[in-house]
């Protein structure tokens, strides 16, 4: 992309409001230019496979249907795929880890200033990468600490065990056996230090581990 090329958007967001925030905001910069909005993770994906598009801003919570997470991972297996920064109101690694892992970019709060968004536009298009100040700092903590961060698996684990979830509807809901789901909490039992279901999910929503 040349420096007098326009960075082409596509908003991907099912709130009216947001989509109308993030162009308000967005259209009045340089070089930037909103190509189409999305109202579905599946209609995001459609779009940004039209080839006509640099940068996808993407939330992960859709009404119902696919996922941000999940709509990020189809649009960047693509070969010359455009860039997904994610921009959303969640900073769990439940949330965060399954979006990066997918092939995002950057990762974006809502509550960010506004020249934040521009910068992390300019940044993705370019295909470095920008990340939430929360966000970065976690991802730093499990590098460093990497014994002590739970994994995906776990972290999903945990999450539905907030969610009020038996180890058998876990199991069921993950497609693994109850014996493994059981096998995962004994080891987040040990990396948070915990003996309970409550206690493991009180300290894990502490640390932004999962949402709160």
């Amino acid at each position: 992309m040349t420096d007098d090329t326009p960075i082409r958007l596509l908003l991907a967001d099912d709130h009216p409001v947001v989509r109308a925030g993030l162009r308000a905001v967005l259209e009045t910069e340089p070089g930037i230019v909103v190509m189409a909005e999305a109202a579905t993770a599946e209609e995001a994906v459609t779009r940004a496979a039209e080839g006509d598009i640099d940068v996808v801003l993407m939330d992960l919570q859709f009404g119902r249907g696919m996922g941000g997470a999940a709509a990020t991972a189809r649009i960047t297996a693509r070969p010359g795929a455009p860039r997904v920064l994610i921009v959303t109101t969640y900073d769990s690694d439940a949330d965060t880890l399954p979006a990066i892992e997918a092939g995002a970019t950057g990762y974006l709060l809502k509550d960010a200033p506004p020249e934040d968004l521009a910068a992390a536009v300019r940044t993705a298009a370019a295909g470095r990468t920008t990340l939430a100040p929360t966000v970065a700092d976690r991802l730093m903590n499990r590098l460093r600490a990497p014994g002590t961060a739970l994994t995906r698996r776990e972290t999903e684990v945990l999450a539905l065990v907030a969610e009020g979830l038996s180890n058998q509807a876990i199991g069921d809901r993950l497609h693994v056996t109850e014996g493994t789901v059981k096998s995962h909490l004994a080891r987040i039992y040990t990396k948070l230090d915990v003996d309970s279901r409550t206690a493991a999910v009180a300290a894990a929503t502490g640390l932004g581990l999962i949402r709160r």
